[in-house]
């Protein structure tokens, strides 16, 4: 990926700044002086203010490229000062990797995290902080979202709402036609897979989505990057949310664009496996490990697969039962025509893989090959020789070399199955040559 101009001095910059604050923190801490709070925290916001200033001035592009330099520590002190109205843009701009890590947020046991309450104001998405059950009360949210809540918890919200929420922990593989329904009083029911990719795993994490009186409710066991990229969409764009259905909407949109992303980094990662599988030779211990890697990527490609699967198959149930707008029909459309363009490099993926995992193994066959072949030419060459070790080891042998000292005798013979072995070697050697030749004389 080409750099901005000039943004290495950028980055020196900021590292220098960092460092600054660092350093002026220390110091301060390590003072003995009256007012300490009051100087610490003047020199500390100082300090942060001319940080963000010269963030504020840099591209998206070039705060993005900085972020993937600096150490995860780091990245997330800079991320705290970029202005909240251009997080999506550098989000978009950054690596996969460093994006996933920036949206990803830590579990924290506390009732604003579990409980996430939404609603609209001036167009945009606005969280409202619920600490009791009385603020949750009071709230008139379009969106409701719940990390691992608990029971007492969960129990506020189904009194509060109304709606039969379901335990994150009890969300299990459900047949298809158990995951999308309506019950009677108009809750509408939506249970979806969505994907987690990171580094040392990639599995489907259950998504409950309950819709009712115009209000969303999403249960599930733990924080997704998906969710976290939504709201700070929501939250910088007025108008990208009217009503709790687009947020539904908007949530498996960026689902498939996850997915996406995905699918791109499986291809660079089979790319490099593929350089490893077309080389001239590979050792068993080589083939073990490109044999791991692949099905590592076949797990992840079938995850995807599954997951826009199971996005289709809400899509289908949702259009079916007229709850959605013409404009949301449309958003839907085009929803389903990405994913068809996913299922199609999903489907490559998988002949991909199954190529590679093929040539791997007929790598293992031609050295398994090449080891029975030297068996077998150890067996040949020493054939002779055994009979004749048979024929020494018989009493006639003794008689025919009555005459003879047994130094003598069984020296002869030792030479003698020697000379017998190599003109056995060199005879099967002179063969291959003379084949070698042949099949080259044939090519040509």
């Amino acid at each position: 990926m080409n750099e901005p101009e000039n943004v290495q001095d950028h980055r020196s910059k900021i590292k220098s700044m960092i460092e600054r604050h660092r350093l002026v923190e220390d110091l301060v801490r390590r003072q003995d002086m009256q007012r300490h709070d009051l100087v610490e925290n003047v020199v500390h916001q100082n300090n942060l203010s001319e940080l963000q200033r010269m963030l504020d001035k840099l591209e998206p592009v070039v705060i993005a490229r900085i972020l993937e330099s600096l150490s995860t520590e780091e990245r997330q002190f800079i991320w705290e000062q970029v202005a909240e109205e251009r997080k999506e843009e550098i989000l978009l701009l950054a690596s996969d990797s460093v994006r996933v890590e920036l949206v990803s947020e830590p579990k924290q046991q506390n009732q604003s995290i579990v409980i996430r309450v939404f609603d609209l104001h001036e167009g945009r998405l606005r969280q409202i902080p619920i600490f009791t059950r009385e603020d949750l009360a009071q709230a008139k949210p379009i969106w409701v979202d719940l990390v691992t809540p608990e029971d007492e918890q969960l129990a506020w919200a189904r009194e509060i709402f109304d709606v039969n929420l379901p335990n994150p922990s009890e969300l299990t593989d459900l047949e298809t036609s158990a995951r999308f329904y309506e019950e009677e009083n108009g809750e509408v029911h939506l249970h979806s897979a969505f994907l987690l990719d990171r580094d040392d795993e990639s599995r489907n994490v259950a998504v409950a989505f309950i819709l009712k009186n115009d209000t969303l409710f999403s249960v599930r066991s733990e924080e997704l990057p998906v969710f976290r990229l939504q709201r700070l969409r929501a939250r910088a764009q007025a108008g990208y949310v009217s009503e709790a259905k687009d947020v539904l909407l908007d949530l498996y949109a960026a689902d498939v664009e996850y997915s996406a992303n995905a699918l791109e980094d499986e291809y660079v990662r089979l790319e490099e496996v593929g350089r490893q599988v077309f080389r001239s030779h590979m050792t068993n211990e080589q083939a073990g490990k490109i044999l791991t890697a692949i099905s590592v990527e076949e797990d992840l490609n079938g995850r995807i697969r599954r997951n826009v699967l199971d996005t289709r198959n809400a899509f289908s149930f949702l259009m079916r039962r007229k709850f959605l707008s013409t404009s949301q029909h449309e958003d839907v459309r085009e929803i389903l025509r990405d994913i068809e363009s996913l299922d199609g490099h999903t489907t490559f993926l998988f002949n991909k893989i199954n190529f590679q995992m093929d040539a791997t193994v007929g790598f293992l066959n031609v050295n398994q090959n090449k080891d029975l072949k030297r068996l077998t030419v150890i067996s040949v060459v020493f054939m002779p020789m055994n009979i004749l070790a048979g024929i020494g080891g018989m009493s006639e042998f003794t008689m025919m070399t009555s005459g003879y000292g047994w130094p003598l005798a069984y020296s002869i013979f030792i030479v003698g199955m020697f000379a017998i072995g190599t003109l056995t070697y060199l005879s099967l050697r002179g063969m291959e040559r003379r084949r070698i030749r042949n099949q080259r004389a044939e090519n040509h």
